[in-house]
């Protein structure tokens, strides 16, 4: 306790848990009440409390390791009722500010803070307006305002979010609905990828502020040597908000000059998290981050909004990469249901949907279009009069020796046990009897996995005016069966 009897003026208690702390703020602002209380614990502080009412409270909480949460700080804020209050807290602390305003109002300071400026707030804090009225109508006015600004918010960012389809947009949508804020000068979105890549993914500025050019980079951003300084790193790495009123806090002369150079006054960082409340799916998927061009002491109700924002934008990146995710799959899905698995050539499904679309363009434009099919067996020796069917190395092997021969408009499809289908487009008669034989033989030489020797049979089709799917088919068949009756590695064509 330490008492100054001439002096007339305040009372006050301050806490730190830090020694040198407490002899720092006896040193430069004892001189300041009339009586002080210096102590270092809660406890104590609740005795020395209700012992000694305090005009000013202020309650240090940078290094705090906060024992048990913050309700014990939480019911000394309820007691203040209002009464004057100072919190100091670290920058990486920040996010504590809410927690406490949900027990009562207080002014705040982020630490370090200059001594001028420390003893500047005190004083404000404990100053008492000339005209109550005038001071009770302007906050009115203040607040009211501020609720206006932060429902504008809230409508932008909630419309920004509906466009779930492309996460790029709704990101740069977010952002730019962001820098509508009052003070906003820059606002950016950063967004986990895959392996834990942080991305920048969107920003907007209405000044040419660009937080790539600041980081030197656009992914991998954890790996930025400014991960433990710099706000929204600190945030995702941390998972808790920080908010940052000065560069120079930081600690990182470089970085406090560029943002100082660029107009950057205070930074606030939330952190993006996926299953929020759920502690065992919990975790952080990004930030949000916004530069200011001004310092703004953030009130509750701002904490809240923006608070909220960040579940808000976390729900729509998680929706995103869901929707994401579900078009991937049905992709695959989509894949799945028109490829042969064991060849990687087409089903026959997706087959004859392919040789419909062709017929059908072929008829409109008046293209040559061709069909051939063919049908590959193996013989164990030069005298064994039948063929044998493919294992299934050698089938795969035979369908891509086809494949690697076909143009990129071309389509192989497997439409039973050893026989395909080829849809060659833009192919006239001429062209596909060349193609067909090129086919023969390259499947004839292509050594296949436990084959002796390999036959192939062919058939091939030129579609006329009037051939359906079913048409092409049954002649390609016919055809296709007078090719293996003919003997081995013949072409035939459909009549």
């Amino acid at each position: 306790m330490t008492e100054n009897p001439g002096r007339s003026g305040s009372v006050g208690a301050y806490f730190s848990s830090s020694r040198d702390r407490r002899a720092h703020f006896q040193t430069t602002c004892g001189e300041m009440f009339s009586r002080l209380a210096i102590v270092d614990s809660i406890d104590d502080l609740g005795v020395e409390l209700a012992r000694q009412s305090a005009d000013l409270l202020v309650l240090d909480l940078n290094g705090y390791a906060r024992p048990g949460g913050l309700a014990a700080i939480g019911h000394l804020i309820i007691d203040r009722a209002g009464a004057p209050l100072l919190v100091l807290c670290g920058y990486e602390q920040g996010g504590w500010l809410p927690e406490l305003m949900a027990f009562g109002a207080f002014n705040y300071l982020i630490c370090p803070v200059l001594d001028d400026d420390l003893r500047h707030a005190i004083r404000r804090t404990l100053s008492v307006s000339d005209n109550p009225a005038a001071a009770t109508q302007q906050r009115l006015f203040d607040r009211e305002r501020e609720l206006r600004d932060l429902v504008g918010l809230q409508r932008g960012v909630q419309h920004a979010i509906g466009a779930i389809d492309d996460i790029d947009r709704m990101a740069a949508k977010v952002c730019h609905a962001l820098c509508g804020f009052p003070g906003v000068y820059h606002a950016s979105l950063l967004h986990m990828k895959e392996h834990g890549d942080l991305r920048l993914v969107a920003q907007a500025s209405p000044d040419d502020l660009n937080l790539a050019t600041l980081l030197g980079r656009t992914d991998h951003l954890m790996l930025s040597p400014l991960r433990d300084v710099f706000p929204p790193l600190m945030a995702v790495s941390s998972g808790r908000m920080v908010l940052l009123d000065a560069p120079e806090k930081t600690g990182d002369p470089e970085l406090a000059m560029r943002l100082h150079d660029r107009y950057v006054r205070m930074v606030l960082a939330l952190p993006l998290r996926s299953d929020a409340g759920n502690p065992e799916t919990e975790s952080v998927m990004g930030a949000i981050c916004l530069m200011f061009d001004r310092h703004i002491p953030f009130s509750r109700e701002q904490f809240a909004t923006f608070a909220s924002l960040s579940q808000f934008v976390s729900l729509g990146l998680g929706m995103s990469d869901l929707k994401h995710r579900n078009d991937e799959l049905s992709g695959q899905l989509s894949q799945l249901s028109r490829v042969d698995q064991l060849t990687g050539a087409a089903n026959r499904r997706a087959g004859e949907t392919m040789l419909d679309n062709e017929l059908r363009r072929a008829r409109r434009y008046g293209l040559p279009l061709a069909a051939i099919s063919f049908e590959v067996s193996s013989f164990r020796s030069s005298s064994d009069p039948y063929g044998h069917p493919l294992g299934d190395a050698a089938l795969r092997m035979a369908a891509e020796t086809v494949m690697r021969r076909l143009r990129t408009s071309d389509m192989l499809a497997r439409m039973r046990g050893q026989e395909f289908l080829i849809v060659a487009t833009h192919t006239a008669d001429h062209d596909v009897m060349l193609l067909a034989e090129k086919l023969r033989q390259a499947i004839a030489e292509a050594d296949l996995p436990g084959c002796g020797s390999v036959n192939v049979g062919l058939a091939i089709a030129q579609a006329g005016p009037e051939d359906g799917v079913d048409t092409i088919l049954d002649r390609l068949d016919a055809a296709l069966q007078r090719a293996k009756r003919a003997g081995r590695n013949h072409i035939e064509l459909a009549g």
